[in-house]
């Protein structure tokens, strides 16, 4: 028999409750495409998570996925919960939406630059061929920063993506859009691109659980260059199972299954605790204490599961903020912007292109070179530990327009009036998110998840993370760690 609709509303469920439906023939793909096109048209106003919604699209393809549903059911000769379901790709039918930095053919990518020609992309980035592989549905593009460089989701071609738990406070970035459209229940899970925190950044503002595998293990669908090697996609989803599921379908492996894996408990673990951020002596910070809040919690948490939390004293090499900087920035240097457009771009853009573009070709390798040692430095002083563990994020989500100095803090849109500091905004992203972007130097998996919240229950106030570095090969482990926390 199918499976049966749960009582309640699509956005409550699951999305591998959701992909039980569409595979069992409890549900067909319109109709779940058309719920959730209806989500979007409801919220998206105020939330902003969406730059383009591709309802015609997602509707012809929902129509093809039903028509393979009745031609494998056919072919099979079985009722759905047969090898109807075994002969269907492992994502059939499910809604998704992507970065407006990924490439879906037909589709403008605007990178979030009011500099660039919207043109549609003649093809599907990596990302997006892997996921329409696997079944997926787009329902559109979701809200980035300009070319995806910052901790936040606003530029001037679209409003600014808002936290659903708060719309005065932002989502985080790049791939704030999504995780908006997650939090808010506008789609069930959805890939982020990870660079230096864009996954993790947005998942701690909004609640979610956010994997950042290690390098190379999945696509990154990003156009733009990445000579440090930084960006990789990974699963935004609401619990651990979810983002399984997604990686699942992003890392096929017969056989070795995140989803089957990921409720397995893990070995008791040595945990190492730090604060300590390669940030500190450009821009010293003190974490709130509701980073320190959801801190203690995570290590309560952890030792309640039976793990072993101790100290960790992490040494960085304080040279790090400009060799970052350096490798993180190159690419926008090198963006075909035509001159007479480079007005149109955000301050912090224009200043970090105009500085890539003066430096040197020695001075990058340099920098690259300097980075590949700090891999090295930090993965040694890891390596007594099973794992690390911090905060997320330094400080609760902070207010749209609260990075940019747009008029009175409210993040308006269009964003003319955009008047910060670029080295400013800079500064107040390095210290709102201190812990993320070494990870990516490391090339090492990372793990979110969201052990506290402001109001002091969940889903009252604000919520804030955790976040978890593992080794190389980790990712199942920081799964398991989260479903055993309860995530």
């Amino acid at each position: 028999m199918p499976a049966e609709l749960p009582a309640g509303s699509l956005e409550d469920l699951s999305a591998v409750q959701l992909r039980d439906l569409l595979r069992t023939g409890g549900l067909s793909a319109r109709e779940a495409t058309a719920y959730f096109l209806g989500r979007i048209a409801e919220r998206n106003p105020l939330l902003g998570a969406f730059v383009t919604v591709t309802a015609e699209q997602a509707m012809a393809d929902a129509a093809a996925a039903d028509d393979r549903y009745a031609s494998v059911r056919k072919g099979t000769g079985t009722a759905p919960s047969g090898r109807t379901a075994e002969a269907l790709p492992p994502l059939h039918g499910m809604p998704l939406a992507f970065k407006d930095l990924t490439d879906v053919a037909g589709v403008v990518t605007t990178h979030g630059s009011a500099a660039l020609d919207h043109k549609p992309a003649p093809t599907d980035g990596a990302l997006a061929a892997v996921l329409k592989g696997a079944g997926v549905i787009s329902l559109g593009k979701t809200q980035v920063p300009e070319f995806g460089l910052t901790a936040y989701s606003e530029n001037r071609i679209a409003p600014p993506s808002r936290n659903p738990h708060a719309p005065s406070r932002s989502s985080g970035g790049s791939s704030g859009g999504s995780a908006a459209a997650v939090a808010a229940g506008l789609l069930p899970f959805a890939p982020g691109t990870d660079g230096g925190g864009s996954i993790r950044i947005p998942a701690a503002a909004c609640g979610l659980v956010g994997l950042k595998p290690g390098r190379g293990l999945v696509p990154s669908g990003e156009s733009l260059g990445d000579p440090a090697g930084l960006v990789v996609a990974g699963p935004l989803a609401r619990n651990a199972a979810d983002a399984a599921l997604m990686m699942d379908a992003l890392v096929p492996s017969p056989g070795n299954s995140y989803l089957d894996g990921v409720g397995l408990q893990p070995r008791s673990l040595r945990i190492g605790v730090s604060l300590d951020s390669p940030w500190s002596a450009t821009f010293p910070f003190a974490p709130e204490p509701e980073a320190l809040a959801a801190l203690r919690a995570g290590v309560d948490m952890l030792e309640h599961a039976g793990h072993a939390v101790t100290e960790a004293d992490i040494r960085y090499d304080n040279r790090y903020p400009d060799a970052f900087t350096t490798a993180w920035t190159a690419a926008v240097g090198t963006a075909r912007i035509s001159p007479h457009r480079e007005a149109l771009l955000a301050p912090l853009t224009r200043t970090f292109r105009r500085r890539a573009q003066q430096r040197s070709a020695s001075k990058l390798n340099e920098a690259l070179a300097f980075l590949r040692q700090f891999s090295r430095d930090t993965i040694t002083q890891y390596r007594p530990w099973d794992l690390m563990l911090m905060p997320a994020l330094a400080q609760t989500p902070r207010p749209v327009g609260w990075f940019t100095g747009a008029t009175h803090g409210d993040g308006r849109w269009p964003a003319a009036d955009w008047t910060g500091d670029a080295d400013d905004d800079y500064r107040r992203q390095c210290e709102f998110a201190p812990w993320s972007s070494m990870v990516n130097v490391c090339g090492l998996p990372a793990i979110t998840v969201p052990v506290h919240w402001t109001g002091g229950q969940a889903g009252v106030g604000l919520p804030m993370g955790i976040q978890l570095v593992g080794p190389e090969g980790s990712e199942l482990l920081l799964l398991q760690v989260a479903a055993q926390l309860g995530f």
